[in-house]
């Protein structure tokens, strides 16, 4: 408690007034600006993962059910009844998915077509991404066909009303022929409708029935993925034993992450490139404090004196002014941490700074504060404070004293 003591003293008496505590000041400033700039960005880096992870949810289901060999198989393969009896499983669809060649007015553009039956809606919540249109792609007999924004502008769509898309697909098992329209199977489907998310999903994907697609690609009772939905509350992770002893060792399970884990292992290892970064500026930053105790240790040479003939040690001394400087750096990062964490709590609820694109997915720019980044930001500038506090007040204070430390640097009266 005695280092604590004096410590305070130093740095809030209002006798001790001096350029070191201007220096003190602006150590403090120094420190609490990269703390709350790791904040930030740390926030701003979770939002962005947030809403990417929400435009692949659109398109990637809890569970995803594929074969192990080949890119299709019959449904009868799979038990869906006792799928559909376990209480844990709340929707589940078939899907068959593959690529073809679209054609509007002139214009050419590769897509994979997912083939949905009636059950995709309720594995998949995408309806909310339609921005034209509806996303029904079948009403009665009447064959629709939902596409992206960016593949809309690509096939030259302007105008639902007269919106019909020439679909081309290798026929299988058909002989060559020299007339280029023997080899593939065409359908003409008319757009219903046009959904906005991302420029790679806008781009990739086109939607229509499970019939259709299966006429197209001439692949009757087969498909390409079984899409699992979980009730809430359950883990898919969990539940990928129950549900991989109920379809069989010739499927593989995988859940969004496992789907596009490349994806997400890059997004980790860049949030921890910013973090590493981050943590380096706040290094360089928390170097004005190491400035700030070599100027009190100083400035307070007869204290340190008049101390050692007290009695006091060089580990008494030098607990006080680490004190000293632990202070400044836990000053400066409590301000920098009620300033991130305002800010980011600020933006994450009311949206105040604007995004200017207006092709955007969301307009104001997306935030989400996690507590464990609080923890990991607290705990690494903890370790730079004490090595900086403890190793400046090691070189500093040696035996036989800081009277050493006085006659090498001058100061003037």
């Amino acid at each position: 408690m005695l280092p604590q003591l004096f410590a305070r003293r130093y740095l809030f008496s209002a006798q001790s007034r001096s350029v070191v505590n201007l220096i003190a000041g602006l150590s403090v400033v120094a420190v609490a600006m990269p703390v709350a700039a790791m904040i930030i960005l740390l926030s701003v880096f979770n939002g962005f993962e947030r809403l990417i992870h929400s435009t692949c949810s659109a398109f990637d289901a809890e569970l995803t059910v594929t074969p192990r060999e080949g890119r299709t198989f019959a449904v009868a393969e799979i038990d869906t009844v006792a799928l559909a009896r376990m209480p844990e499983v709340a929707a589940l669809s078939f899907v068959l998915e593959q690529s073809a060649l679209l054609q509007h007015d002139g214009r050419q553009a590769i897509a994979t077509v997912r083939g949905v039956d009636d059950g995709y809606e309720a594995v998949l919540d995408w309806r909310n991404t339609v921005e034209a249109g509806d996303g029904a792609v079948r009403i009665g007999d009447f064959e629709r066909m939902v596409i992206g924004q960016s593949m809309a502008a690509q096939l030259g769509i302007r105008s639902l009303a007269e919106a019909d898309v020439d679909a081309y697909a290798v026929r299988r098992g058909a002989v060559p022929s020299l007339l280029p329209s023997a080899n593939y199977t065409r359908r003409t489907v008319p757009v219903g409708g046009v959904f906005v998310l991302d420029l790679e999903s806008e781009q990739r994907y086109v939607l229509v029935s499970l019939r259709l697609a299966r006429r197209l690609f001439n692949y009757p009772d087969r498909a390409s993925a079984l899409l699992l939905r979980m009730t809430e509350g359950v883990d898919p992770d969990r539940m990928k034993k129950t549900v991989a002893e109920v379809v069989g060792d010739g499927f593989e399970l995988r859940n969004r992450h496992e789907l596009r884990a490349s994806f997400y292992r890059i997004m980790t290892y860049e949030k921890w490139g910013i973090f590493f970064i981050s943590l380096l500026v706040l290094v360089i930053a928390s170097f004005s404090v190491v400035g700030a105790l070599t100027m009190l240790i100083i400035e307070k040479r007869g204290d340190i004196e008049t101390l050692r003939a007290l009695g006091a040690d060089n580990r008494l001394v030098r607990a006080i002014f680490r004190a000293e400087g632990l202070s400044i750096c836990a000053i400066g990062a409590g301000i920098g941490l009620l300033i991130g964490v305002a800010a980011t709590l600020v933006q994450q609820h009311f949206g105040l700074i604007e995004i200017p694109a207006d092709s955007f997915l969301t307009k104001s720019y997306p935030v989400e504060f996690r507590f464990g980044d609080l923890l990991a930001v607290i705990a690494a500038f903890a370790a730079v404070a004490f090595l900086l506090s403890d190793a400046t007040t090691r070189n500093l204070i040696k035996k036989p004293g800081a009277q050493r430390l006085a006659d090498a640097i001058p100061v003037h009266e």
